[in-house]
C-alpha cells in the first residue's frame, strides 16, 4: 500500500505519515525498488497504534521512547510495560478531570433548562 492510499484510509496526510516516519512514531517503511513507500500489514498496525495513542494523548516524546524500547528487542518487555503503565495512569487522571467538566457542563446545561421552564421562554 502506498503513502496515498494509506493517507486516504487513515484520514491523515501524507505530510504527517512522513513526518511520523522520520521521528520515529513509526519505525521505517519499505521502500520500492522505486523509493515509492510500501506499507505492508505490520506497518499499518504501527500507525493505527500510533493514531489511537496520540489520540488518547499520549506525548510524541513518550511514543518515540515505547518504540525505540521495542526495536532494542525482549529485554525491555519490563520498561515498555511501565511506560504503559504510566500513560495509563495519565490517561485514567485526565478522562476523570474531563468527566468531572462534562458532569458540570451537564448541570449547567439542566440549569438553564429549568430557568427557561420556570420562565415559559422557549426559544427556538
Amino acid at each position: 500500500m502506498n503513502i496515498k492510499q494509506v493517507s486516504e484510509e487513515k484520514g491523515i496526510s501524507a505530510d504527517t505519515l512522513r513526518y511520523y516516519e522520520r521521528i520515529g512514531l513509526i519505525p521505517p517503511v519499505n521502500r520500492t525498488t522505486g523509493g515509492i513507500r510500501d506499507y505492508t500489514e505490520e506497518d499499518l498496525r504501527w500507525v493505527d497504534f500510533t493514531l489511537c495513542m496520540r489520540s488518547a494523548g499520549l506525548s510524541i516524546e513518550s511514543l518515540t521512547e515505547y518504540i525505540r524500547l521495542y526495536g532494542a528487542g525482549e529485554e525491555t518487555i519490563l520498561a515498555r510495560r511501565d511506560l504503559l503503565m504510566e500513560e495509563s495512569a495519565q490517561l485514567e487522571r485526565k478522562m476523570a478531570e474531563m468527566q468531572a467538566c462534562y458532569d458540570r457542563l451537564q448541570k449547567k446545561i439542566a440549569h438553564y433548562n429549568e430557568d427557561l421552564v420556570k420562565g415559559d421562554k422557549i426559544f427556538a
